[in-house]
């Protein structure tokens, strides 16, 4: 309990089960680009290295061996080929785990050699400040998001300046005798401080824990992150992306009866004679049919900007000024219902059917929210402007129609169009009647709408 407790305070909430397939696959591509960047950013470092030696008064002419530059190249090299192998997408972890210790022997090679190249005793590389590169090897393997990276690295770096250490005391005549409790002493000769040796190992293995630490909560969070992005990325294929936005960038958790109340239009569409034709279709073929007829209608729907707020079987409900907002709601419902004719006219769905659609549409004020409970909610619109929409698309039967609409829907949607109207009729469940419009015609831009 008490570590479970600790490992919460340090570690952060971790994801809960295992993450999808689809997840890891999002996280590991992340890696895989991080790696390339990681590659190009230590080629940078091993070209800086090599100018900066290139640039740098040479003192040791009568040194028999230099290896510096054949440390630097053989590090550039090694870098080379891992980058080209990144690009690739071959690199093992076992071999990404070899190449941090690579990168951190090379560089402690490098600093080893120091001493060689201007002619000095061991511990003359002791005060090289090429040992703050570690800190940069260390701080890059952090862009992979794996603690395992960083923890590889630091402990190399550690253990190399240990080692580092006790060559420089063995390496001169003396041994222990190099070794200083002056700090001036150590500063301007070539004696050993172990205090100021053991300040760095600290350094490094404190560094190293703080970003392993850090990278576990980062990774926590990258996981949650990741999986709730892809929620949304697969909520948006299932309702409408305004609505699946709405819910995922809320500031609180959307809860039933969270709503709005606003002006709206609203376009109920169903196919005619669904019911034979789904008794006359297998399954499979059905299901063919309808996912070529609602792609053909929703290209309709987004070109209007219309939203599509729920499937109900063969039927679709769409809304306009809703979560999007749209001036010309009432216009555009009508465009729609007029496009989606359009749409469907001499075209044939799954095996060899034509279809035809109706379509109601109704006007007015409307409430858009979240209705249901705690653990399962809909996102829709309710209110009896959108009674009316349904029972105006069922009417299409007894008029022979395929569009009918509102009074209120003709009154403001503009002059594009011209209405017929068919009378008031009683609608189901309702006491008061209502008026009722077909589209007789697209009148284009200047006709006015023919409604009372």
């Amino acid at each position: 309990m008490i570590w479970r407790h600790l490992s919460l305070v340090l570690f952060g909430r971790p994801v809960e089960g295992q993450l999808p397939a689809r997840v890891r696959r999002d996280i590991t591509e992340q890696q895989v680009q991080a790696e390339v960047l990681i590659g190009y950013i230590q080629l940078a470092l091993v070209l800086f290295f090599i100018v900066l030696y290139a640039a740098a008064p040479k003192t040791s002419e009568g040194t028999p061996f230099s290896p510096v530059p054949y440390v630097l190249g053989l590090y550039f090299v090694f870098t080379v080929i891992r980058l080209v192998l990144a690009h690739y997408r071959i690199l093992p972890r076992w071999f990404l785990l070899l190449s941090v210790v690579g990168d951190i022997g090379l560089l402690m090679v490098l600093i080893w050699s120091f001493h060689l190249q201007y002619q000095q005793p061991a511990p003359f590389y002791l005060k090289a400040p090429t040992l703050l590169y570690v800190f940069i090897f260390i701080a890059l393997r952090t862009l992979r998001f794996e603690p395992i990276f960083v923890i590889t690295a630091g402990l190399t770096a550690a253990v190399g300046w240990v080692g580092m250490l006790i060559y420089a005391i063995q390496d001169m005549p003396g041994g222990m005798e190099v070794v200083t409790r002056d700090y001036v002493l150590y500063m301007t000769s070539n004696r050993v401080l172990i205090g100021a040796e053991v300040d760095k190992i600290i350094s490094i293995g404190l560094v190293s824990a703080v970003l392993a630490v850090a990278l576990v909560r980062a990774r926590r969070l990258l996981e949650r992150s990741v999986a709730a992005a892809t929620v949304a990325r697969d909520l948006s294929r299932f309702v409408s992306p305004e609505i699946a936005a709405e819910i995922t960038t809320a500031d609180r958790p959307i809860q039933p009866g969270d709503a709005h109340v606003k002006e709206a239009s609203m376009l109920f569409c169903d196919i005619e004679g669904f019911s034979g034709i789904a008794e006359r279709l297998s399954a499979d073929a059905l299901m063919a049919m309808l996912n070529d007829y609602f792609a053909a209608v929703s290209a309709v729907i987004d070109r209007h900007g219309g939203v599509i707020t729920q499937f109900q079987g063969d039927a679709m409900l769409i809304t306009f000024n809703t979560v999007r907002a749209d001036p010309d709601h009432a216009a555009n419902a009508v465009r729609t219902a007029v496009g989606i004719q359009e749409a469907l006219e001499g075209r044939r769905f799954g095996p060899d059917r034509a279809l035809r659609t109706r379509c109601g549409i109704n006007t007015g004020t409307m409430v858009i929210g979240a209705v249901g409970t705690a653990e399962r909610m809909l996102f829709t619109v309710h209110g009896d402007e959108v009674n009316i929409a349904a029972r105006l698309e069922q009417m299409n039967k007894q008029f022979g129609t395929y569009v009918l609409v509102s009074e209120r829907t003709a009154r403001t949607g503009g002059g594009e169009f011209t209405f017929q109207p068919l009378g008031e009729v009683a609608t189901r469940g309702r006491s008061a009647r209502v008026a009722v419009y077909t589209v007789a015609q697209a009148a284009g831009p200047k006709p006015a709408v023919a409604a009372r």
